[in-house]
């Protein structure tokens, strides 16, 4: 764990600079906090862990004032605090810097970053020592070759990211509350944040560090405390719990049901035979896939594993329509076929769940029931609409098999949890019967629960005779679903595995970093 530190006092000999006691909240009666405590002591991070639908953001709400509370008492440096908004947090030191970065794209970088806070002069906003004061908080954040005078829109995820974290540096908060600030960033970004964060909890900072990625939160926090159902589980040191008793205690179920996965999935001894249901030759398109052969049969889970940009989102979009193949040819049940389309790829049997969750999956504004019909009902064509009953059927069967809230059915799906999310676009997908289901990363930024959930339906659908190509940047899923696994390097296939008890993720690690390409004789 490099980089750690541990805090300069222990927090029984300081005073906290934030106190959460007995917070409970309610939505529309329904109680989705339970007093739950809280408490951020100076000098360190503190990470607040639970799956989705735990509490965290409420309770981060509730901090900053977004959220009424039901009961309960925060106290900020001693003295008791009614949180009325944003904006008096703002002012007693508490920034917040949260998965959606709200920033303006048709502003600059500086604007933004000083948005709020903009350094003013006789007349008016002095807009040169504005980019200058942007320009010293880009630089510790490794940006200092970023102009500010950039427009936003023009930057990648990934950077707007860490401009969001510059806007919450500006005001030199007493605490930080980072909620899930890395999940759109590459692993260098990461690396240049967990460097900040390390920073300011030197300089004095509370942060509050809220990610599912539990790596990096083992990585960078000195305290925790875990939630779940709205309920307060426990406060612990970091260096008390090790990951098998962090995920126990989020899930409430032992890790062990992972393991057991893994036995199942490795007892299973999938052996192709027959026809493949979907064959590519020589499948590609130039500056994205190199000419790659893959065959995929059903009852069998395909992993692709290889690391950003190894050309593994690239071959899945191929095969499932999203994008349009320049070289080779494709097969489905022995038919050469034309995917043309993602909808021309789902009249073939073939459903893509992208990566881009956001833009090419759940469909916003509609409800989640509406999003669960939207494939099967565009299939069927709009003019033959399905009836209640046949919405109510088909509602029912994934409520079970998906571990669905049925009180989410009808709210606007933006504001269902991401793990709710990826769910929901699943149940869409399975409902047009499949015969071939391309996942890619359909577990990203969701909590153990969750991901338990969606990697037990996926071995369930291997049993069930569908073919299933996963796709994962945690090579432990790959492992523990795949029966066979792809290997991409560079925009190639640089192999195949099959699966089995000596195959680890150091076997798929290894793989990667050979130099394929080397002469054995040189």
């Amino acid at each position: 764990m490099s980089g750690r530190k541990s805090v300069a006092q222990p927090p029984e000999v300081q005073r906290p600079v934030v106190e959460m006691r007995g917070i409970t909240v309610e939505f529309s009666g329904v109680r989705v906090l339970d007093g739950v405590d809280l408490t951020l002591y100076p000098g360190e991070v503190h990470a607040l862990m639970g799956e989705n639908g735990a509490g965290k953001s409420t309770l981060i709400g509730a901090l900053t004032g977004t959220y009424p509370m039901l009961s309960g008492e925060v106290r900020i440096e001693g003295e008791e605090r009614m949180p009325t908004g944003v904006a008096r947090s703002r002012a007693e030191g508490i920034a917040t810097v949260f998965q959606e970065t709200h920033l303006s794209p048709h502003l600059t970088v500086a604007e933004n970053v000083m948005i709020g806070n903009e350094v003013r002069g006789p007349l008016g906003i002095d807009w040169k020592a504005n980019r200058t004061r942007a320009a010293e908080v880009l630089a510790r954040l490794g940006l200092d070759d970023l102009d500010p005078r950039c427009p936003l829109s023009a930057l990648p995820p990934a950077v707007k990211q860490l401009v969001a974290v510059a806007r919450a540096l500006v005001v030199e908060p007493r605490v930080l509350v980072l909620d899930e600030p890395t999940s759109s960033l590459d692993a260098a970004d990461v690396n240049t944040l967990l460097r900040v964060v390390r920073s300011l909890r030197d300089r004095g900072v509370a942060v509050l560090f809220v990610s599912h990625f539990l790596e990096q939160v083992f990585d960078v926090a000195d305290r925790m405390t875990v939630l779940r159902g709205g309920r307060f589980i426990g406060e612990y040191p970091a260096g008390d719990l090790d990951r098998a008793d962090l995920i126990s205690k989020m899930i409430g179920e032992d890790i062990e049901a992972l393991k057991a996965l893994r036995s199942e999935r490795l007892a299973h001894h999938y052996s192709a035979s027959g026809e493949p249901t979907l064959r590519a030759s020589a499948l590609g398109r130039r500056g994205t896939m190199d000419p790659t052969d893959i065959e995929l049969s059903r009852g069998e889970v395909v992993g692709f594993a290889g690391l950003h940009g190894s050309g593994r989102t690239e071959l899945a979009r191929l095969m499932g329509g999203a994008e349009r193949a320049d070289s080779g040819e494709i097969w489905v049940d022995g038919s050469r076929v034309q995917l043309r389309s993602p909808g021309a790829a789902l009249h073939r049997r073939i459903a893509l769940s992208t990566e881009n969750l956001r833009e090419e999956g759940v469909i916003r504004g509609l409800t989640a029931r509406e999003n669960i019909v939207l494939a099967l009902q565009a299939m069927r064509g709009w003019s033959r609409p399905l009836s209640r009953g046949e919405q109510g059927a088909l509602i029912e069967t994934y409520l079970e098999a998906l571990h669905l809230a049925p009180g989410d059915i009808d709210r606007p799906v933006e504001e269902l949890s991401g793990g709710t999310q990826q769910k929901i676009l699943l149940a869409r997908l399975l409902a047009t019967r499949p015969h071939v289901l391309i996942l890619d990363e359909p577990t990203r930024g969701i909590d153990i629960g969750a991901k338990l959930d969606i990697q037990r339906r996926v071995a369930k659908l291997a049993g069930e005779g569908v073919a299933v190509v996963f796709i994962s940047s945690e090579l432990e899923e790959v492992v523990r679903l795949s029966d066979r696994i792809v290997v991409l390097k560079d925009r190639e296939k640089i192999g195949e595995l099959s699966n089995g008890p000596g195959v680890t993720v150091d076997t798929i690690v290894e793989m990667i970093a050979a130099d394929l390409h080397d002469d054995p004789e040189e």
